[in-house]
């Protein structure tokens, strides 16, 4: 297993490499292109001042997140397949310098969503919140999106560019046609394409989990449980059609067993990504970020590992959203303090059973 660190590139980032460097354990960090247009060409001169960068400040470039599918693709629409070829091109661009993992997800029109950015815990720290009562009252999703906007510190946010949030009320629109099963379909022609082109390249595709992994305003969501996510994978039956385990997005479902899903697709060779981190369950529908270690949220992340080990896994894994401590200002949910303090809990665990393993 390698220890990954999310970084959003040196303009978009307070966080410097020279500091994720300093994370013992860390060998890498996930990257992306922070404003490119959705559904564009990634070039090779963009991925290659980019791997510089990294490599110059003394880590790998191996996994790429947010390469965001447009929603054309995602509605079905017959502009699909100019979008399409111009991923198949840029995941094409990307095997040609190293890149061995590509993260992204299939969710209808918002990428993960909060009713707050910086809920402030008894202990002074402050983290992601959602509140299924607060989204409920959102008459107009636009305001939602530029609330998210404002509240960023100024971060570029993936899935939140300021051309889809131009489009939203037109996007409603064309989704008023698009259920489960339409989207299921979209998604499978995508996986079709797709999939083969990255066996081709060597690039691992691992979809990542909605979040939270339930509709929100009316739109499908299909990437949200075990059910669902084996029916994705058997669209296109291939290693290279993946899985992002992200704990938190699915344990914010208390319907989710953890270990369980690892188990069974890990026991497949499935699971390519992993973010690793907890979520306080206060009730279904109101969850709130934690700090990773297990009595801090709803999840035992000994169990966590210890599922992800019993499977053999060897892929990339990354500390995701932390708290904000310490009076760090920040993108919310990726401060420097709490995710290194994070990778170094979870690189701990993973010793440990790692060693009881070998005494076995």
């Amino acid at each position: 297993m390698k220890t990954v660190f999310r970084w959003f590139g040196p303009e978009n980032d307070a966080v410097s490499l020279k500091h994720i460097r300093q994370i013992p354990g860390v060998s890498g960090v996930v990257v992306t292109l922070p404003g490119s247009p959705v559904g564009e060409v990634w070039e090779p001169g963009q991925i290659a001042a980019l791997k510089k960068t990294v490599e110059d400040g003394g880590l790998e470039m191996e996994v790429v997140e947010s390469v965001e599918i447009h929603e054309d693709i995602k509605l079905g629409l017959p502009t699909r397949d100019r979008y399409l070829e111009n991923y198949a091109q840029t995941l094409r661009n990307l095997a040609g310098f190293g890149i061995k993992v590509v993260c992204y997800n299939f969710m209808p029109v918002f990428d993960w969503t909060r009713s707050e950015l910086a809920y402030e815990l008894p202990d002074g720290s402050a983290v992601l919140y959602y509140d299924q009562s607060e989204i409920d009252k959102v008459t107009d999703p636009r305001k939602m999106a530029s609330d998210m906007k404002r509240n960023s510190n100024g971060a570029y946010m993936p899935g939140w560019d300021a051309g889809k949030s131009d489009r939203l009320i037109e996007l409603f629109d064309l989704y008023k046609g698009v259920g489960e099963e339409e989207l299921f379909g979209n998604y499978g022609y995508f996986l079709r394409k797709i999939i083969p082109v990255a066996e081709e390249c060597g690039i691992k595709m691992a979809v990542h989990p909605d979040d939270p992994p339930w509709s929100i305003f009316g739109l499908p969501r299909i990437v949200n449980n075990q059910k669902n996510i084996q029916r994705i994978m058997e669209l296109v039956d291939s290693e290279y059609n993946g899985l992002t385990l992200c704990t938190g997005s699915l344990g914010s479902d208390p319907g989710n067993d953890l270990p369980s899903v690892i188990r069974h697709f890990g026991n497949q060779g499935r699971i390519h990504f992993v973010h690793a981190r907890n979520v306080k369950i206060i009730k279904p529908g109101l969850f709130h970020e934690s700090a990773h270690l297990s009595s801090e949220g709803s999840y035992d992340m000994y169990e966590v590992m210890k599922a992800l080990f019993d499977t053999g896994f060897d892929g990339y894994m990354r500390p995701d959203h932390g708290r904000m401590i310490w009076g760090e200002k920040g993108r919310p949910g990726y401060g420097l303090y709490d995710r290194a303090l994070g990778a170094q809990y979870l690189g701990g665990l993973w010793e440990a059973i790692q060693k009881a393993g070998k005494t076995r």
